[in-house]
């Protein structure tokens, strides 16, 4: 294996690391310091600036007029409906459900893609779907054991189901903007625009933060989630895009239960138990039949 090769890999497997301890780093600040919609506006704002500043060493680009209008409905899937969903069910719920639950993203694109684009669904991956929302409702019917950091488990895992479906349309919308524009480009006008449309439904629990009071512990938590999670885990995948096809990098989703399981249990903040180990089973079992891909047999 060259170095190149093996730098993209671990460039995807940091991507993968930081969204697993994301996970239970995020839920550990909701609500002591920060609500979640209020996050949510510190997140897009912050990535907003991050982007913008690094686009002046981008390539100059104008989007097209006729862009627009899908630029505006990847920016509300994608950086709103997509995020506040997930970070308001991650304060309801625990992190292990929200990184079992996620998986379930490839699944949600490939149901989309049948609808909007009509891609064939072959058998095996109708078992897949049905095996990895089994999964899911699972985790949504039988985890009850409420904590206090964890009030509505069911509902919480509800939102990050609404949450997978929200980023599978988004990637499907994106995907062409993909081949016309510089990735800079798309993420500093998606973001931009993420924060005027959140900024209305965050902003009361944005200035309810006592920003002059948080204790050190809170604030790189806080930084963590912007420069790394939203900002850092973009230019990995995007390096690693570089030299592995866009398949090999979305296994890497697989590697976010495994550390997030791990991570949370590691620091107490979660613990794993018979219902969510059956609902990780089958949310992986469905998600991986969901991803096979037939192979042809040579003659």
């Amino acid at each position: 294996m060259d170095n190149t090769r093996l730098l993209a890999i671990l460039a995807a497997i940091g991507a993968s690391t930081i969204y697993g301890i994301n996970h239970t780093l995020a839920k550990g600040l909701m609500p002591l310091y920060i609500e979640p919609f209020g996050f949510i506006l510190l997140r897009v704002t912050g990535a907003a600036i991050l982007f913008w500043s690094i686009s002046i060493f981008a390539p100059k680009e104008k989007i097209a007029t006729s862009d627009w209008p899908r630029i505006i409905g990847c920016a509300i899937f994608g950086m709103v409906i997509n995020m506040l969903f997930f970070f308001k069910g991650l304060s309801l719920s625990t992190p292990i459900n929200s990184s079992v639950i996620i998986t379930l993203s490839p699944v949600m694109v490939l149901i989309l893609a049948s609808v909007l684009i009509k891609e064939r669904i072959t058998l095996l991956k109708t078992i897949g779907i049905i095996v990895g929302m089994a999964g899911a409702l699972v985790l949504v019917l039988f985890s009850s054991d409420q904590n206090q950091n964890a009030p509505n488990i069911p509902l919480g895992n509800v939102l990050f189901i609404v949450n997978a479906f929200s980023y599978g349309l988004y990637l499907i919308l994106v995907k062409p903007l993909t081949r016309k524009y510089h990735a800079i480009t798309l993420m500093k006008w998606l973001f931009l625009i993420a924060v005027f449309i959140n900024l209305p439904i965050t902003y009361s629990e944005f200035v309810a933060v006592d920003w002059n009071n948080l204790p050190m512990d809170a604030i790189w938590k806080m930084g963590f989630v912007v420069l790394g999670t939203t900002f850092m885990t973009y230019l990995l995948n995007i390096y690693a895009l570089k030299q592995l096809s866009a398949s090999t990098i979305s296994a890497f989703i697989y590697l976010q239960p495994l550390i997030a399981i791990t991570f949370a249990i590691m620091v107490g903040a979660d613990s794993l138990n018979w219902t969510k180990g059956i609902a990780a089973t089958l949310v992986f079992v469905g998600v991986y039949m969901v991803s096979m891909k037939k192979t042809k047999v040579k003659a």
